[in-house]
This record gives structure tokens, sequence and C-alpha cells, in this order.
């Protein structure tokens, strides 16, 4: 997945933060060490000044001027250290800091992007989603088939088939899911089992529940303090891998709404940006609530899982 400019912008001040604060506590470490070590920075400051007056002897000819810097160095080092010991600090008290001593806290190595640049994306991406602390929970290792039993466990299983399948081919293979059925059958921890596989591949999943969708949607209309803001989310909304829509049927639609909601399945379909939606209607309430348009679009272009079963969540609550 390609970060958009405003997600790597983040990523990059997130390290310029840490090497401010990294040079501030090697420089609060200097000042002390230069207070409490007597004799530390005079061996500092004849460091620099051994260095420019061989520097000079060797820019004189003088053939033995770098050997003798090398041998001087080392000596002077040497007592630095000592005196580092000697004051119960480690040697390498003075050493630059760095949070990920691999890529030096720039996020690359020889031009390619460090693992802490790639974990910085993950994290990124767990935090826009916002299902971070849902996921925690809500994972193909947690799936269970106890709540599950005959026809309902065999569409269950059915249905958790399509969904690793979807994972296994994304991005290569595009398609949505609509998930349909009663209460507590799944669909919502089957959408956050996607969500934690494809972030971990490091491609970027937004999370909404219908009401708080269209919500959004009403104000990007309206809004213009916030516009800045709201652009930004529109660019999310339209851009991001996979946008995961809870509980459809649960928001309040009117003629504005309804048609920024058909431009945003229309507009992600023909830029190929894959769409879940889950609801707890049934296929007649959704073409009876929304408009022909909005149901060809999802007869059509979604792949269509039905839910049965008890409510796995009503279950849960009563053995516990």
């Amino acid at each position: 997945m390609a970060l958009s400019n405003s997600q790597y912008d983040t990523i990059i001040r997130s390290y310029e933060d840490r090497q401010n604060q990294n040079r501030h506590l090697l420089s609060q470490r200097t000042a002390y060490v230069y207070r409490q070590i007597d004799g530390y920075r005079q061996l500092c400051e004849s460091i620099a000044a051994v260095s420019v007056a061989q520097g000079k002897k060797l820019l004189e000819g003088d053939e033995n001027a770098l050997a003798d810097l090398k041998s001087t160095l080392n000596r002077l080092s040497s007592m630095k250290t000592d005196l580092l010991l000697g004051a119960g600090l480690p040697a390498d008290y003075l050493s630059p800091i760095y949070d990920c001593p691999d890529c030096q806290d720039t996020g690359y190595i020889n031009g390619r992007k460090c693992h802490c640049f790639k974990q910085a994306v993950i994290d990124l991406l767990y935090e826009q989603s916002g299902i971070h602390d849902m996921l925690k929970e809500e994972n193909f290792d947690t799936l269970s088939y106890d709540f599950h039993q005959g026809e309902d466990l065999a569409i269950f299983k059915k249905n958790v088939n399509t969904c690793k399948n979807f994972v296994n081919t994304f991005p290569a293979d595009y398609s949505n899911l609509f998930f349909y059925g009663t209460v507590g059958t799944g669909k919502s921890f089957l959408s956050g089992c996607i969500a934690r596989e494809l972030i971990e591949k490091g491609c970027s999943v937004i999370y909404f529940s219908a009401a708080g969708l269209f919500e959004t949607l009403s104000r990007s209309m309206f809004d213009y303090k916030n516009k800045d803001e709201l652009h930004s989310l529109h660019e999310d909304l339209y851009g991001c891998d996979l946008l995961i829509i809870d509980d459809l049927g649960t928001e309040c639609i009117n003629n504005v709404t309804a048609s920024q909601f058909f431009s945003l399945l229309n507009e992600r379909h023909l830029s190929k940006k894959a769409t879940i939606i889950s609801t707890n209607l049934f296929l007649e309430d959704i073409q009876n609530r929304y408009s022909e348009r909005i149901f060809s679009r999802i007869i059509d272009n979604y792949t269509i899982c039905k839910f049965t079963g008890s409510d796995i969540r009503r279950l849960k609550k009563t053995l516990k």
C-alpha cells in the first residue's frame, strides 16, 4: 500500500521528534558530565586541539601525522572512558542516542525502509482505522465455532472461508463483501478479523459505524469551518484500501446523504477499492430502505454472505 502524503508526513514528523528528543537528552547528559566529572571537558577540548594540529601537519607532508593522531586519540578516548566508569556511568553514556540503532532514527537503511519504519506504518494504520482496541480480541486467532450448530455452523464456516480467501487474494483480486443476517451472529467479528490481517500487511483500513459515516457525510456538506479536516477525511474514505461500514440501517438518512452514500460506493468501485458492509437488515429491507441504484450497486458488486444462528454475544454473557 502506498502511503498518502499526510500519512507519510506524520511518520516522518515522528522520526524528527524522536531525533530532537534524543539530541536534547544527549545535551543534558553532556552538561551533567562537564559539571560533575573534573577533567572531562578538558579532555574533549584536547581531542579537538590535537585533531586540528595533526591535520595541519598532515597537510604539510608529515607522514607520521596520521598515525600519531590515531594513537593520541585512542589514548585520550581511553582516559575519557576511565573517567566515566570511575563516576559510575556506562562507557557509552555520551554516545549518540537512537531509538533504532539500525537506521539511527532515519527510517531508512541504504535507501530501503527500516523495520522500524514498517512498524510505524502498521501502528499508524491501526490508529487511523478506528478499531485498534477491538482488533486485540476480534481476530482469526480468537475465532471459535463453539457457538454455532448444524446448518448455522456450516453457513458460518463457509463465511469464514470467504473472509480468509478475501484476505489471501487482497488486493490482487478486487472484491467487496456484504454481510447480512440476525444480530450477534459474527458479522462484525469477521469484519474485524479481515481488518487485522490487512493492517498487518500494511494496508489502510478505515472502520465506520453507519451512523458515524452518514453523520460525517452530512457534515462534509455544511461544516465550512473544518473543511480542511473534512477534506482529508474525505480523501481517506474514498482512497483507503478497505472501508468497513458496520450496522447499515442504524443511520439517519435523507436524500442528500443517500446520494453521497451512493457516490462513495460507486467511486470506490470504479477505483477498485474494497468495501465491507454489514447489516442486521435483510435484503428486502435494504431494497425498501435505500434507492434502487444503491441496492443494485450492492447486489451487482458485492459477495453476499448471509449469517444465521443465535446471538453469540448473549450466549457468551450467559456462560459468564
